[in-house]
């Protein structure tokens, strides 16, 4: 099932469900917020499961149109937002970009930070953007909601308390990381609002594409309508999900609503190196640092300029019917 939360004048929004093509929505029974299913999911999730398949069906009088701009974040809100890094290709390349050394340890213990969560933004609202200087970035990624799990639970318990996944814009201000991580203490002001995609979905809403780790769909990343990658989301990904929940579970329980991301996609190219533009017939890139890092080894300095104000993002990915699974992020930038 796919699950979406409306706007309606609240903090948190209004959960309905939505059909499988993206084009009616129904309000969830007994239940008003994401939030809320999740904290009682064991007893929510067939009633609307239930509600799904009527849907679906056309059994449903009265549905409303639904449309990702009368959207909110699924989880407007959530008590945790941690971002991995499980594509190591992705880290490396950018870590040359900061000419920073890539420790072995990388390919063995996964990246994590802890992301504000506060305010997440919404699937069509714009990218505050202050200052052009701080080079703002977009980050196409996977994410997955969590139930409930115990602290130390091993990554077959994670893999079990994954109840949703979605897609992430996980915006980054590349000029103000060096600064931040040269001060020991992580990213902050570096690491903005993410936005999520308009629904939420179940696994078994993926079927075959979902192997109860790894999610192998290209994950579509434009520009002004320009592509800039569509890379597998499935392929090079050296920690799989549930690692990454275990991993977050290590030292601290999780609690329902709990998102954890699967850090920028990125594949490598047949050779075994960083891989090719989309219009040089790669796969593309998934954030203009990977962009820029690439320049910057074969040209001596990147050329392509990381986001401006007016510029538009669009973040989405297709099933094999052509039809948008998630929605798209769809973001203008500093307006």
């Amino acid at each position: 099932m796919k699950l979406a939360t409306l706007k309606d004048g609240t903090r948190d929004g209004r959960l309905v469900v939505v059909s499988r093509n993206l084009s009616h929505a129904a309000p969830a029974p007994h239940v008003k917020t994401l939030q809320a299913a999740l904290d009682d999911w064991d007893t929510i999730a067939p009633e609307l499961e239930a509600l799904s398949a009527r849907l679906d069906e056309g059994m449903i009088a009265g549905t409303m149109a639904f449309s990702a701009d009368e959207c909110l974040s699924p989880l407007p809100r959530a008590y945790q937002w941690a971002d991995g890094s499980a594509y190591v290709n992705h880290v490396e390349l950018v870590r040359k970009a900061r000419g920073a050394d890539m420790p072995p340890s990388f390919w063995t213990d996964p990246l994590m930070y802890q992301g504000g969560s506060d305010t997440f933004l919404a699937p069509t609202q714009a990218i505050p953007l202050a200052d052009e200087s701080w080079g703002c970035d977009l980050e196409a990624e996977i994410a997955v909601i969590t139930g409930d799990l115990a602290l130390g639970s091993t990554a077959a318990q994670a893999g079990q308390a994954i109840r949703l996944l979605m897609l992430v814009n996980d915006v980054s201000l590349r000029g103000l990381i060096p600064d931040e991580l040269a001060k020991g203490f992580g990213f902050f002001q570096s690491k903005p609002s993410s936005a999520f995609s308009p629904c939420a979905v179940t696994p078994d809403e993926l079927g075959a594409a979902w192997d109860g780790g790894r999610l192998h769909r290209p994950l579509l990343s434009q520009i002004n309508g320009r592509k800039l990658g569509q890379p597998d989301a499935g392929t090079d990904m050296t920690f799989d999900f549930p690692t990454l929940v275990a991993h977050a579970a290590r030292t601290r329980a999780l609690g329902a609503g709990a998102i954890i991301g699967s850090g920028t996609v990125s594949n490598r190219g047949p050779d075994g190196g960083p891989g090719k533009p989309v219009d040089q017939g790669g796969v593309g890139y998934s954030c203009l640092a990977e962009v820029r890092t690439i320049e910057t080894i074969q040209l001596g300095k990147p050329q392509t300029p990381f986001l401006k104000r007016g510029d538009r993002v669009r973040i989405e990915m297709f099933g094999d019917d052509g039809q948008s699974i998630f929605g798209a992020i769809d973001q203008a930038v500093g307006e």
